[in-house]
C-alpha cells in the first residue's frame, strides 16, 4: 500500500479519536446552518478555511469552479448537492466560495480566448461554466495581465454563480446568497487564507455592502466593478 495513503489511515485514527462523543447530535439527522460551494482545489481547505471542526454544522460541496449550475433535460437547474440542504434540511445561508488563482477559471478562459483539449469530464464542467464566464471575458479590460485577468473572471465567476440561485424558483427568497473569495494568493492586501466578501444577495457596491453588513466590513472587498 502506498505510503500516503496509510499516513491518511494514521490521521484518521487520531480524527476518531478526536471525535468520538462529537457525533452524539448529528446520528440520526443532520440541520446545518449553512451551505457552502467551494472549488475543487487540494488548496482550499473547506472546513478549515471556517475553523469548523463540528460535525452537522456545514453543508460542503465541491465542484470545479465553485458551480452551483447542473445540467438536465429540462435545462440548467440548481446543482442537487446545494439544493439538498436547502430543501430538506432547513438551511437558509448559500455560501459560493471561488479562490484566487482558480484552475476552473483559468481553463474556461483559455477555452473561450484560445481552445483548449481536456478529457471530456473535465470538458464538461468547463462547458458549464462557459456561457456565465464569457460575457465577462468580453468585458475585461485590454491592458490587464493575464493574471489580474484570471482573479476578476474568479469574481465575476461567484457573482454569476450567486445570481443563479437567486433567480431559480427552486430556492425560497428566505435564502441568504453569498459570495466570497478564499485569497491565498496575496490579491486582497489581508492574510493569506482570508475569506474576503464580494456579494450579498446579488448587491456587490462595496461602500453599500460595508453599510448594510457593518459587522463584517472589514471583510468586504473587490477587485473589480462593472
Amino acid at each position: 500500500m502506498d505510503q500516503t495513503f496509510v499516513d491518511l489511515l494514521a490521521r484518521n485514527a487520531e480524527h476518531a479519536e478526536r471525535f468520538d462523543s462529537r457525533f452524539d447530535d448529528v446520528q440520526d439527522a443532520q440541520h446545518p446552518a449553512v451551505v457552502t460551494v467551494c472549488c475543487s482545489d487540494s488548496r482550499v481547505l473547506q472546513d478549515h478555511l471556517w475553523g469548523n471542526d463540528e460535525p452537522g454544522r456545514i453543508f460542503t460541496c465541491g465542484n470545479i469552479g465553485n458551480r452551483v449550475v447542473q445540467r438536465t433535460a429540462v435545462g440548467e437547474t440548481v446543482s442537487g448537492d446545494v439544493l439538498y440542504p436547502i430543501e430538506h434540511t432547513g438551511t437558509e445561508i448559500a455560501v459560493v466560495v471561488g479562490h484566487t488563482g482558480c484552475g476552473a477559471v483559468t481553463a474556461t478562459y483559455d477555452a473561450l480566448t484560445q481552445g483548449v483539449s481536456e478529457p471530456d469530464g473535465i470538458g464538461h464542467c468547463l462547458d458549464l461554466l462557459k456561457p456565465h464566464l464569457e460575457p465577462g471575458v468580453d468585458r475585461l479590460p485590454a491592458d490587464l495581465s493575464r493574471p489580474d485577468s484570471i482573479n476578476h473572471l474568479v469574481e465575476y465567476n461567484v457573482d454569476r454563480q450567486v445570481q443563479f440561485l437567486q433567480e431559480s424558483d427552486d430556492v425560497p427568497d428566505s435564502v441568504t446568497v453569498v459570495g466570497a473569495v478564499y485569497d491565498f494568493q496575496d490579491v486582497y492586501g489581508g492574510r493569506r487564507g482570508e475569506v474576503h466578501v464580494v456579494n450579498v444577495d446579488g448587491e456587490t457596491n462595496v461602500p453599500t455592502l460595508r453599510a448594510d453588513h457593518p459587522e463584517i466590513e472589514d471583510r468586504i472587498d473587490r477587485r473589480w466593478e462593472y
